[in-house]
């Protein structure tokens, strides 16, 4: 009984429980990897500016245009998962990445598609990636900045759900700005999480 009363107060005294080990294995990995996360969310918020700046140009060099943003984007994505392969919410991050290089290559290589079902397939688009985030949010729920992460993710979802209750008008204007809304947001909630590494390093 000794024995295991003083076991049960060395873990209460380090703190060992499940809890603080992920908050501060999470913690760890961002710190470390605290650049990387600031580049991506920095790269993610001017290329979703970029594409808020041009919600009105022609549908087929907008469709080419915002194609090669995506693309682009999903690269940062993709390169910024690899670069932190330890952190917990690898996969869901790859996955987001990879659904930006499909879309982006869609859009920047086959400008002749309609408009119309380019704008549908872009809110399903959006609503998929902000259902990602969502559990990527709820993945990493120990490590401060979660919640900006799933507010992220609620904001694409919102934006993929406004698009598609508003067709066919909102073919004209939507491409850019739900590019452009859900690129900011994710890139804000990765620099949200590099600031708070910061403070707790």
């Amino acid at each position: 009984d000794v024995y295991k009363r003083q076991g049960r107060d060395m873990d209460a005294g380090t703190g060992d429980d499940p809890i603080t080990i992920a908050r501060k294995h999470m913690a760890e990995i961002v710190a470390e990897h605290r650049g990387w996360f600031l580049f991506a969310g920095g790269a993610l918020i001017v290329l979703g500016v970029i594409a808020v700046l041009f919600p009105l140009v022609t549908a087929i060099a907008a469709k080419v245009f915002l194609g090669w943003l995506i693309l682009i984007g999903g690269v940062v994505e993709i390169v910024h998962a690899f670069s932190t392969k330890r952190w917990s919410a690898f996969l869901y991050e790859l996955l987001m990445g990879i659904v930006y290089v499909i879309v982006g290559i869609w859009l920047a290589f086959f400008p002749l598609s309609g408009i119309f079902t380019l704008t549908l397939i872009l809110a399903l688009t959006f609503i998929l990636q902000g259902v990602v985030q969502a559990m990527m949010a709820f993945h990493m729920k120990p490590h401060e900045g979660w919640i900006w992460m799933l507010i992220a993710g609620l904001i694409a979802i919102a934006a993929g759900l406004m698009v598609i209750n508003e067709l066919p008008n909102s073919a004209t204007w939507a491409i850019g700005l739900m590019v452009g809304i859900t690129m900011i947001s994710t890139g804000w909630a990765y620099l949200i999480l590099a600031l708070q590494a910061g403070k707790t390093a």
